[in-house]
């Protein structure tokens, strides 16, 4: 599936308002080649500047939306995102060798994708065009399930 840059810039824009980033620039960047991600942000806090990238080359998820939503929500949630990392380096240092270390940053990664997607999730259902979820993940785990225990 291909992404559509005039419906993914529509979105994007559509939900840079409802969230509240007037006063941002964000600029829409697509990735046509291979890529293992479906989306990321890289942020300037300083300067209220984001790059809001989408795969346009195999994307993981269809809803591009939903996508766009999960990526913003990055966004706003970047300063705890920071902070808490900022914590995590204090405390463990950052010798990823360590196992408190490792087992505060993975945790503390897992929470923050789960909760900015279930925070995306949500507000998908009240305001989205396309109310309907992926299971991009789940299908693929699916596929290979039925593939590899075919008789």
């Amino acid at each position: 599936m291909k992404v559509d840059v005039k419906e993914a810039e529509k979105y994007l824009r559509k939900w840079q308002e409802i969230l509240r980033f007037q006063d941002w620039d964000i600029k829409l960047h697509i990735v046509d080649t291979q890529w293992r991600k479906t989306g990321d942000i890289k942020i300037d806090r300083d300067n209220r500047n984001a790059i809001l990238m989408l795969n346009g080359h195999n994307p993981k998820r269809l809803n591009i939306e939903g996508v766009v939503i999960h990526e913003l929500m990055h966004l706003r949630l970047w300063d705890m995102d920071q902070m808490i990392e900022e914590l995590i380096i204090t405390v463990f240092g950052q010798d990823e060798s360590n196992p408190g270390y490792n087992f505060a940053y993975g945790k503390f990664m897992e929470t923050l994708e789960r909760t900015t997607e279930e925070i995306s999730r949500s507000f998908l259902q009240l305001k989205g065009e396309n109310k309907e979820i992926s299971y991009g993940k789940l299908e693929v785990q699916v596929k290979e399930e039925v593939k590899n225990n075919r008789v």
